[in-house]
C-alpha cells in the first residue's frame, strides 16, 4: 500500500497577513465570547473543539456548501504516478479520501483517471450529502460515507489492504492557537500544523519508512483583499515496513 499524505496548510509563522481586532465593550449580561463559554465547561479548549468537531464542520459545509475550496487539479500533476493504473495489475486503483469535504479532490481525480475508485469519508453529514448530490457522482466510482477516523473503525466500512492511495488534504488560514500546533478558526473548525520530523516520526510509529519528504513553498496574493500569504505544502512518500 502506498500512502501519499497531502497536508496543505498555511503555517502561521510564515503568513504575512495578520488579523486586526477591535476592542469593544458589551453591557449585555448574556454576552460572552465563545472561548469563555467553552472554557467554563472544558478548561482545555483543545478538548472542547475536538469534542464538537462534527458540529462545527457540519455548520461549515451548510454555510459554504461546495463554494469555499477550489477543485484540486494540481494533484494530477504532482502525484499522477500514484493515481494512474498499473499495467501489470488486473485490479483498479482504490483511493481513500479522508476528510473529503464537498469533493474538491474526488471529482477532478475520477475525471482524470476513469478506472480510479474512491472511498470517501468525512465527519460532516452535510459534506457527504454534497458529494452525493454532485453532478459527477456515480455509485460505481465513489463510495461516500460518514466517518470520524479519530474514533470510528474504518475497517467496518472498507476491507483491509484494499486501498492503494490515501489522501488527506486540508487548506485554511490560522485564526487562534489554543495549544502547540493546534489552531481554531472563527467558525470553530480546527487545523493542526506540523514539521517534517513530526510527520516522519508519526508514520514510523505506524509502521512506515520515509521514502521522500520535502516542503514546497509558494507565495499567493489575494488582490481583492490586498494580502499576500506564504503557503507551505509538506510533500511526503512513505513505504510500509512489512
Amino acid at each position: 500500500m502506498t500512502v501519499v499524505p497531502l497536508a496543505i496548510a498555511v503555517d502561521p509563522r510564515y503568513c504575512r497577513w495578520r488579523h486586526q481586532f477591535s476592542l469593544f465593550i458589551s453591557h449585555d449580561p448574556w454576552f460572552r465570547p465563545m472561548a469563555i463559554q467553552a472554557a467554563r465547561k472544558y478548561p482545555n479548549l483543545a478538548e472542547y473543539y475536538q469534542k464538537n468537531a462534527t458540529k462545527f464542520w457540519d455548520n461549515f459545509y451548510k454555510r459554504h456548501k461546495n463554494k469555499f475550496f477550489k477543485d484540486r487539479h494540481y494533484l494530477e500533476k504532482d502525484w499522477g504516478q500514484y493515481f494512474s493504473d498499473d499495467a501489470n495489475s488486473a485490479n483498479v486503483k482504490v483511493l481513500l479520501e479522508v476528510g473529503c469535504g464537498a469533493g474538491n479532490t474526488i471529482f477532478p481525480l475520477i475525471a482524470a483517471y476513469p478506472e480510479l475508485y474512491v472511498q470517501a469519508c468525512d465527519i460532516s453529514p452535510h459534506a457527504i450529502a454534497l458529494v452525493k448530490s454532485h453532478a459527477e457522482f456515480k455509485e460505481d466510482r465513489v463510495n461516500a460515507f460518514l466517518c470520524d477516523v479519530t474514533v470510528d473503525n474504518l475497517l467496518e466500512r472498507i476491507n483491509p489492504s484494499s486501498v492503494d492511495v490515501i489522501t488527506l488534504v486540508k487548506l485554511e488560514n490560522k485564526n487562534q492557537m489554543i495549544s502547540e500546533g493546534f489552531y481554531v478558526r472563527g467558525d470553530g473548525t480546527c487545523s493542526f500544523y506540523f514539521s517534517e520530523d513530526f510527520l516522519s516520526t508519526l508514520f514510523f510509529q505506524a509502521g512506515f519508512n520515509t521514502v521522500d519528504i520535502s516542503t514546497y513553498c509558494k507565495q499567493i496574493k489575494n488582490s481583492h483583499k490586498n494580502i499576500t500569504m506564504d503557503r507551505r505544502w509538506v510533500r511526503a512518500v512513505f513505504k510500509n515496513l512489512e
